[in-house]
């Protein structure tokens, strides 16, 4: 698939709007306090009463770090005695999840990541997983996607064949750029043959799917400088690249401040780093998936596009019952959110009482499920089947969405979308601008 037309400057100033990733819908924004661990445990009553209830996705935050990037907007902890009672609370949580769920109910996806998950040691790597294992339905290559985090510079001599070992069939590797002066601008130094060696090792013993992760909009970062950190990604030949837009949030996030405001490119400069970085993935024969993703054709996500978008981006299981352990881990269970404590402390004393560590979610109406699933179309597939919605959800589309349409409309008009009585499509040039389309249909946006 090439990789969508130049969007006029005209186009982008007037779309130039920050959105949501919709990993979720609603947005982590909108979650609030009023979700408590009783609603939580009925929502996996519930989900254990459906007729055939969904398999689970399994997602654990090891917040810990070596360094702190100053790019980075995870939470994340540098203390290393803090990682033995953050397993030992770990453990804690997975009994009592376990406990709310059917045994039977098999995990089809298992994520690890941080920080980053390779700064425990092999033993308590291990001890985790085997922790895992005796309380969940693990199926580990038998159909399951179990991916994991890996920092090259925290990894240590058999670390990739240890994790293969554990049942990892899938790894992701963060890189950004390679280029050494957006490196020091970032606290973050890696070099090419550590990234190399890992990815080598990855193949050797057998991962199914190697994941690089790249970020545009960085500091000092050029069109020019970054088609050389595209160059030697490509020669790497992952199977994956996410390519992700920098937000520069220090109000939010405060390593973000340690970096120079007069240092990041301008819109002018970030758009031709997008475009240049799409030319030359698609010119590499990778599909552009959308909302940042590439993919090799014969990769899972690039055939047919299956599946949808979960908190851990695009998954080829979209349909599963999401459960997230450690600090600020989201779950998604029985289509309601529920989100964990950010602090290390409060998350210890909570689960100290036997209690689930959740202080905030976001129970879902129907008008959210019914948006969800829009937004999901549209993000994965660039194309909603307008008469399939309105039959699976009882409304007449046109009324129920009038006001939505007439927003649509406007983007027609500027050739981003294409609008019938059967369906909409987003053309290619709205691909680049997927976000602001699915925010048409954002309840919670309209609002702000």
């Amino acid at each position: 698939m090439p990789r969508p037309p130049l969007i006029q400057d005209d186009l982008i100033s007037r779309y130039d709007k920050p959105g949501p990733s919709y990993t979720s819908y609603p947005a982590v924004t909108e979650f609030h306090d009023q979700i408590s661990e009783s609603d939580y445990r009925d929502w996996a009553r519930l989900s254990n009463e459906e007729p055939i209830p969904r398999p689970l996705s399994l997602y654990f935050h090891i917040p810990f770090c070596s360094s702190i990037c100053y790019y980075c907007a995870c939470n994340k902890v540098r203390d290393r005695e803090r990682i033995e009672p953050y397993l030992q609370d770990l453990y804690r949580e997975i009994e009592i999840q376990a406990s709310l769920f059917d045994k039977d109910r098999e995990v089809r996806e298992l994520h690890w990541r941080g920080g980053t998950p390779g700064f425990l040691s092999h033993q308590q790597s291990q001890q985790l997983m085997g922790k895992i294992a005796r309380h969940f339905e693990l199926k580990h290559d038998s159909g399951g996607d179990y991916s994991i985090e890996v920092d090259p510079n925290v990894m240590t001599k058999g670390g990739v064949a240890h994790l293969r070992n554990l049942g990892f069939n899938r790894i992701s590797i963060g890189v950004q750029d390679f280029d050494a002066q957006v490196q020091r601008a970032l606290n973050r130094f890696q070099n090419l043959k550590t990234t190399s060696s890992i990815i080598d090792d990855a193949r050797r013993v057998g991962f199914r799917s190697i994941n690089v992760d790249l970020i545009y909009g960085l500091p000092h970062q050029s069109a020019e400088s970054f088609t050389r950190t595209l160059t030697t990604v490509i020669d790497l030949d992952p199977d994956r690249i996410a390519l992700y837009n920098y937000a520069h949030l220090p109000h939010r996030f405060p390593p973000q401040r340690r970096i120079e405001v007069d240092d990041l490119p301008d819109a002018s400069e970030k758009l031709a780093v997008m475009h240049g970085a799409m030319d030359e993935l698609c010119a590499a024969g990778y599909e552009y998936i959308g909302m940042d993703h590439f993919a090799r054709p014969d990769d899972a996500l690039a055939i047919a596009q299956r599946g949808g978008r979960n908190f851990q981006g695009y998954s080829v299981h979209a349909q599963c019952d999401s459960v997230g352990f450690g600090i600020s881990a989201i779950s998604n269970v029985s289509d309601n959110f529920s989100q964990n404590t950010t602090d290390l402390d409060t998350y210890h004393d909570i689960l100290d009482t036997q209690q689930l560590p959740i202080v905030k979610g976001f129970h879902s109406e129907e008008d959210d499920l019914l948006r969800r699933e829009i937004i999901q179309d549209l993000a994965c597939h660039f194309r909603l089947d307008v008469h399939r919605i309105a039959q699976r959800w009882g409304i007449d589309f046109a009324q129920y969405f009038e006001s939505e349409l007439l927003r649509l409309r406007d983007m027609e008009e500027d050739g981003l979308v294409e609008l019938s009585d059967v369906e909409i499509v987003i053309r290619e040039t709205g691909r680049l601008l997927v976000r602001n389309i699915c925010m048409v249909f954002d309840s919670y946006q309209q609002k702000s």
